[in-house]
């Protein structure tokens, strides 16, 4: 039972004076006897003083304290910008590693190379970034500069006046007059606004995206002033929290004069970057200023991640410094044993000034860190190719039109550059529904009201062809609203304004751009092909009404009349109250906006007159007698199904045998047919009055329409939900025509208007699930709550009805609860979202307490949400049911086929979504996350020992038969599930299903492990129910737990923890706003581009990375090593056989084109093999191009190719008198030889551009190096390289060696390629099949298919993609397929779609005992062997027990719960 409201306000009274100690700002005011004593708490909350010349000493005191207005973002100033760059470069450790080689170089004892040479590398590689870094930071300058240069109008305390300054100028404190479609310069509470009804309207676009508008209300107490707002009358204090990031939360209070408090929140608060909007002038206070609003604290910038492979690079770095640690080694032991063979000092070991010779350790230890000189480039310093490479990446991802989307002018955005290469590794794919699988365009489809159903079967048959509706709107856009032949004496509702002022604009203004929060736009998007107003297209607003309920809304008609004129209601009308509080509730419990469509948009404020202007109610009773009986010689007069078979007989012509409804007229809508909707313009009254008796109803209502006078009303809601239930009340004639805080009017089916006075509206939150609005009936004067929200939230706070005094009146209300419960279990079986509509009638009393106990909770600075959250239980419950209504969200196009083709890519799947779990598993089944033959596991409880026991009967089952998990590859990281044993039958897969207060006992309980394992058997995994924050934690979970890469998918603000708890986030801009795309590193239009994002670019950019790290790594120990030979014949001297320059110009210049053109265009596979063979992605996710092994392999063959490169020259110029550069030239030739012939033995695509970089790199290297010898006659004395080149190119010996070492170094790669060739691996089998003609291609394709997927099962039901599950038209039934084997069927024993949908559904029963494993009830069976007693009830509408008494929470399940 919950509380009421005398025992919730005593509850709160106690609760503040024993259990919540108060703050200082709370238990002492701010304005005393002495105004100079002010108590509050600086640390804890922020207290604002006007800037007026009551306040002026205050404000200036305090204003200092608080940040200014004027922004910066830059990094650098002209001072600091080179040692901060440098500073910041240096955080990289391959930065410091080559620093502190240049630094040891200049030690005159260890120089190896000269000083300039040996910092010219790394001088140049910091010069490139810090030339980037600059003009980064310099465009940052200048967007700084224009935005604090921006105007805005500021009151000056001496002039008292506005005066126009800069945003730079504005402090807290000011008061800002803004016009309409100005920018807010900073978060500011409004204080007054132009509209009547104290509403300002914002666009957020630049903060969230969204179009729609948003109200934001003056605060309370100044919403009734008549001219302008006077600030030097404004003799208030302002408390509020301290800044934050939270764009959507905010709370304070004014404190007056006489020390009483006024709150607000964030209701009440303009965000800088909002625009303003159908308001001509709106005046505020600043709150926040600058780098504390709460757009600039959200402006983090991009976030930086460390990609898979740069972990596993920097992971081979520390290998390759230990095997330099063993040359530099090597070296100086080598070094002390060669000078050790002398048996006097050599000639060539100088003394010091003292005559002294250093002690052999010692010169062993100065060789040491002379060879680290010497061998520096063993690290590759590759940071700029990489970023290089991914900048190229990122160039073909954006201007791929495959990932470009025309209808909203979109192409993908890559917000995170260095990580591209992830998307070839996923794993793990966390994926919203709403928005993201699906169109989130709601359309209103079904609806029940008191228990009985209207099934809108016309308005389903004209969803099923969108395409035909998209092309013929004009013909549909006439149909929109059932409108009831009425006189339109007087003109439609008019605008209500200040002094006959001008139209105002809704137009895209010359925005100032936000820095953060500035939303780009495509110049070439066409305008007119995205709707003005945000869920608003024909295929969510045009709803086709159910004949047999318009009878219904006759009567709720009739009802609203007698009303009226103070009769009293006849008895025939009992349920035509209901019928209208839930239409009623549908139109006023919601936060929709009423525009006019017209250009400019108006608001529409001023409801129309609310004289009733239609005909008498007896014309109207003739239009619906003669609608009856043309009605009658249709086929459309089903009647609703009865309790025991409401579940087969949905839909279906099937007359009941219940008298209680023949009664009630309760019919549903049968096998009829028309050819159009219902016009949204008023019937002419002669016209229809004129028709024939044999009239049909499509003849009635395509009479001529005689238009409204004035524009049509268009709707602007902030979710579509709101705006579908908006646009189905239309369509039976309750129009919401205005909306103010303080009032909403509607226009009744009959013509007249009612004008609702606001009393208090609860928003919509996550926590409660639910909005309510609490308003004064027009006609009865009662005091009215209506609520909507999930119908798992609303079930629980209906009144009980076992308190009713009358049996008859329990019974009935048994029986609505029942019959609606089992209808919304048939909505969420055919994919529909369900809402419940509520109402609860207050008294004068209960309402005033209630009102002064919110009052003070809005007031309260500390622990407001919480106060909030109660007042809001405390009023919404003990509520009456009134109905329900399902509303289809569409499945985006290629949703399907997308995550098919991820799964054939062995990429685990799973939905987090916090719809029901009805609802959910249908569109699982509709979108082909789970299949006909899955084996589907449904986990439903709270218990964490009934979880525990559940998971482990899961696991031992899948066990039987998939058998243990095989161990983890260390080599290629983690592997999926092992393959089932091949004994017996073929193991189907499994699924899982599973809700949040099963994910707290999993989390609670420690049973993470256990819940991993199940998973990992699992292909599909379906998350029901879940919050934000369970998102996230299950991300968290698989990418620490199983080291699995992740990526999670999703479009609205309530998927941001989730996208940025992943390796990739990706987030879609769809119809929720931009939250989610501002977070992500990647973003889409829609969700089908993941297939080719992944499966196409992602195996791209990780086989074209990965492979261009591993040939950096070979290149550079392969030219490394050249050096370390050399020194076995040069006595360890540190000294070299290549010129430094020339040892400069290898890494810079000759061999550093073709790895950048091979990592940004190479293909190893084709775009249409890769898309039609899914399973080739399994390569990245293995890591197979870069792991361990691959890493030591290519490290050998450096090695081995060093040596070739090294001895074949020396054993060819042996014993010669070359000189040392001579011996050199040779060998730097045949190395670069070999290091571009390898690169290109690894290219696996050949164009024009990789011949010229390749041939080009060569031929480069030999006019570099002529141009060099000739020029530079002492330029490495005593040794120079003049005219060597020139030398070589005259001696045959040069050629000969030049052609047969690298013939002779490559050999072993070649065969291993070869080898490698004749390996069955899918990648080599895929290059093959590329190579082939078109028509054999695709044959190939077409039999690596066949034998990779398993035969379909004949008689399967394939999936569409059709919401709706394959046989919603039929029950559930306790069945097995017939196509298990018989070792199977004692498995899928639970509900099953007939013939075809395997469950299981563990859930826990209410009646749980830990004294007894079962209590076995009628229709239940074993789902195991029977020393586990475990039970299920079988799923069957037949077998439901109508009898029993109603439970409390038993509205979560329909089905029967297996009881442990």
């Amino acid at each position: 039972m919950a509380l009421s409201v005398d025992s919730s306000w005593h509850r709160w009274q106690r609760r503040v004076r024993d259990g919540c100690p108060q703050s200082p700002s709370e238990a002492t005011p701010l304005l005393l006897a002495e105004k100079e004593t002010r108590n509050y708490n600086p640390a804890q909350q922020r207290v604002v003083f006007p800037n007026n010349h009551a306040f002026h000493q205050d404000w200036a005191k305090f204003s200092r304290r608080y940040s200014s207005n004027r922004i910066c973002t830059t990094k650098y100033t002209l001072f600091t910008f080179l040692p901060r760059n440098l500073l910041e470069q240096f955080h990289r450790w391959a930065n410091l590693y080559f620093l502190f080689l240049v630094i040891l170089n200049w030690i005159p004892t260890l120089e190896v190379f000269h000083r300039e040479i040996t910092m010219l590398p790394l001088a140049i590689v910091l010069f490139i970034i810090m030339v980037k870094d600059g003009m980064e930071d310099f465009r940052r300058y200048r967007f700084d500069r224009q935005i604090n240069c921006s105007n805005i109008q500021i009151y000056e305390r001496k002039e008292q006046s506005y005066v126009q300054k800069c945003w730079k100028d504005v402090h807290v404190g000011d008061f800002i007059q803004m016009q309409c479609n100005e920018i807010i310069p900073a978060d500011i509470l409004l204080l007054f606004s132009s509209d009547p009804s104290g509403v300002c309207h914002l666009e957020t676009a630049n903060l969230d995206g969204e179009t729609n508008l948003k109200q934001r209300r003056v605060v309370k107490g100044f919403s009734q002033q008549e001219v302008q707002f006077q600030p030097e009358h404004f003799h208030n204090t302002i408390v509020c929290e301290k800044p934050n990031n939270h764009l959507n939360k905010f709370k304070g209070y004014m404190e007056h004069p006489d020390q009483t408090r006024t709150g607000f929140g964030s209701e009440s608060l303009l965000l800088r970057g909002c625009t303003i909007r159908n308001t001509e002038v709106a005046v505020g206070i600043v709150i926040y200023a600058g780098h504390e609003t709460k757009a600039m604290l959200n402006n983090s910038g991009p976030r930086y991640k460390r990609s898979k492979i740069e972990r596993r690079m920097n992971r081979d770095i520390f290998s390759c410094i230990g095997i330099l640690f063993l040359m530099c080694l090597i070296g100086a032991v080598g070094h002390g044993l060669w000078n050790g063979t002398f048996t006097e000092h050599p000639p060539f070991d100088v003394p010091d000034a003292k005559g002294n010779y250093l002690p052999l350790a010692l010169g062993g230890f100065y060789m040491f860190l002379t060879m680290i000189i010497l061998l520096q480039i063993l690290i590759p310093i590759s940071y700029v190719s990489i970023e290089l490479v991914k900048l190229g990446q990122v160039f073909f991802l954006h201007n791929d039109l495959d990932l470009y989307d025309e209808e909203t002018d979109l192409s993908i955005q890559c917000r995170a550059l260095n990580i591209t290469e992830d998307l070839g590794q996923i794993q793990y794919i966390f994926s919203d529904k709403t928005g993201t699988l699906t169109e989130n365009k709601m359309v209103f489809r079904r609806c029940t009201i008191m228990g009985h159903e209207y099934s809108h079967q016309e308005n389903a048959k004209r969803l099923e062809t969108p395409k035909e509706l998209d092309s013929d709107s004009e013909e549909w856009t006439q149909y929109r609203c059932l409108s009831f032949p009425a006189r339109r004496d007087q003109g439609p509702a008019t605008m209500r304004g200040q002094g006959g002022s001008q139209p105002l604009r809704r137009s895209q203004s010359a925005r100032v751009p936000i820095q953060g929060h500035s939303r780009q736009r495509s110049m070439g998007r066409c305008e007119i092909s995205q709707p003005s107003v945000a869920f608003s297209s024909s295929i969510e607003k045009d709803v086709t009404p159910d004949k047999n309920l318009l009878s219904k809304v006759r009567d709720a008609a009739l009802w609203l009349e007698t009303l009226s004129e103070g009769r009293p209601p006849k008895p025939s009308l009992a349920t035509a109250s209901s019928v209208a509080d839930f239409f009623l509730a549908l139109t006023i419990c919601n936060s929709v906006m009423v525009s006019t469509t017209t250009e400019p948009r108006q608001r529409v404020t001023m409801p129309p007159s609310t004289k009733a202007l239609g005909t008498s109610l007896e014309k109207i009773q003739q239009l619906f007698h003669r609608l009856k009986l043309s009605s009658l010689s249709q086929s459309f007069s089903s009647t609703a199904p009865s309790d025991m078979d409401l579940g087969e007989s949905l839909g279906a012509n099937i007359p009941t045998t219940d008298s209680e409804e023949r009664d009630d007229g309760s019919v549903c809508s049968g096998g009829y047919s028309t050819d159009g909707g219902y016009k949204s313009s008023t019937w002419e009254q002669g016209d229809i009055l004129g028709a024939g008796p044999r009239a049909s109803l499509e003849e009635v209502l395509q009479a001529p329409a005689l238009s409204l006078a004035g524009p049509e009303l268009c709707y602007e809601a902030e979710s579509p939900d709101e705006a579908a239930l908006v646009h189905a009340a239309r369509a039976y004639s309750f129009t919401l025509v205005s909306r103010t805080p303080e009032q909403v009017t509607v226009r009744l089916p009959q013509g007249t208007c009612l004008t609702f006075d606001v009393l208090c509206t609860l928003e919509f939150d996550s926590v409660r699930k639910r909005m309510s609005v609490v308003v004064r009936h027009p006609l009865t004067g009662e005091i009215v709550v209506y609520t909507k929200g999930a119908d798992c939230v609303i079930m629980d706070l209906l009144e009980d009805p076992a308190c009713m005094s009358d049996t008859d009146v329990e019974k009935k209300m048994r029986k609505i609860r029942a019959r609606t419960q089992r209808h919304l279990d048939l909505y969420a079986r055919d994919g529909l979202r369900t809402l419940c509509i509520a109402k609860k009638v207050l008294s004068e009393e209960d309402f005033r307490r209630w009102a002064s106990f919110r009052r003070q909770a809005e007031a309260s600075l500390n622990n407001r949400d919480e106060l909030l959250l109660e007042t809001a239980q405390h009023l919404e419950n003990q509520l009456t049911l009134l109905g329900a209504t399902g509303i289809e969200d569409r499945l985006q196009e290629g949703v399907p086929d997308t995550i098919a083709a991820l799964r054939e890519a062995e990429i685990q799947l799973w939905v987090l979504t916090g719809d029901k779990q009805e609802t959910a598993v249908n569109i699982a089944y509709a979108c082909r996350l789970l299949d006909q033959t899955d084996t589907v596991y449904s986990i439903n409880t709270e218990s964490q020992e009934t979880c525990d026991s559940i998971l482990n009967l899961a696991l031992e089952e899948v066990k039987q038969f998939h058998g243990p998990l095989k161990p983890d590859s260390k080599l290629s990281g983690f592997r999926l599930p092992s393959a089932p044993p091949a004994s017996g039958a073929a193991a189907p897969d499994v699924g899982l299903v599973i809700d949040g207060k099963t994910l707290n006992a999993i989390f609670q309980g420690k049973l993470e492990e256990k819940f991993l394992e199940l998973t990992r058997y699992c292909r599909s995994v379906l998350c029901c129910r879940s919050t934000p924050l369970q998102k996230s934690m299950l991300v968290k979970l698989v990418r620490e737990r199983l080291r699995a890469m992740t990526l999670s998918i999703g479009d609205g603000a309530n998927d941001v923890s989730m996208i940025q708890a992943a390796d990739i986030g990706i987030g879609i801009s769809g119809q929720e706003g931009m939250q989610a795309v501002m977070s992500s590193d990647f973003a889409i239009s829609r969700f089908r581009h993941l297939k080719k994002l992944l499966l196409v670019h992602g195996h791209w950019c990780y086989s074209r990375l990965a492979r261009m790290v591993v040939y950096y790594f070979y290149k550079n120990v392969c030219y490394v090593n050249l050096l370390f030979w050399y020194q076995f014949f040069c006595g360890f001297s540190g000294s070299t056989m290549i010129d430094y320059w020339q040892l400069i110009f290898f890494n810079l210049f000759f061999t550093s084109l073709p790895p950048l053109v091979f990592g940004v265009l190479d293909k190893d596979i084709s775009m249409e093999t890769l898309l039609a063979l899914p399973e080739l992605y399994k390569s990245g996710q293995n890591s197979e191009c870069y792991n361990l092994l691959t890493f030591w392999i290519s490290m050998a063959d450096a090695f081995y190719q060093s040596l070739v490169c090294f001895f074949i020259p020396y054993l060819t110029y042996k014993d010669s008198d070359i000189d040392v550069f001579t011996f050199g030239t040779p060998i730097n030739t045949i190395s670069l030889a070999t290091i571009l012939l390898h690169q290109a033995m690894e290219m696996k695509t050949w164009t024009t551009i990789h011949g010229l970089v390749l041939a080009g790199s060569f031929l480069m290297y030999f006019v570099v190096s002529l141009a060099y010898n000739a020029i530079c006659v002492t330029c490495n004395s005593p040794t120079n390289p003049y005219w060597v080149m020139e030398g070589q190119l005259s001696d045959p010996t040069f050629y000969l060696v030049c052609f047969l070492t690298p013939a002779v170094a490559l050999l072993p790669r070649y065969i291993f390629l070869t080898l490698q060739g004749t390996y069955k691996s899918p990648i080599l089998r895929a290059q093959k099949i590329d190579k082939l003609p078109v028509d054999k291609r695709e044959l190939e394709i077409q039999s690596w298919r066949s034998h990779q997927r398993p035969a379909t099962i004949p008689g399967e039901a394939q999936p569409t993609n059709r919401l709706g599950s394959p046989a919603s038209d039929q029950s559930f039934r306790s069945s097995t397929p017939k196509n298990l084997s018989p070792a199977k069927r004692r498995y899928e024993e639970d509900w099953v779609l007939p013939g075809e949908r395997c469950s299981r559904d563990h859930t826990r029963d209410d009646s749980y005992s830990a004294d007894s494993w079962a209590k076995f009830s009628s229709g239940e069976h074993l789902l195991l062997e029977p020393s586990r007693m475990v039970a299920s009830s079988a799923y069957s509408s037949g077998q439901t027990n109508s009898n029993r008494p109603f439970s409390r929470g038993g509205h979560r399940r329909s089905q029967s719960s297996l009881t442990i």
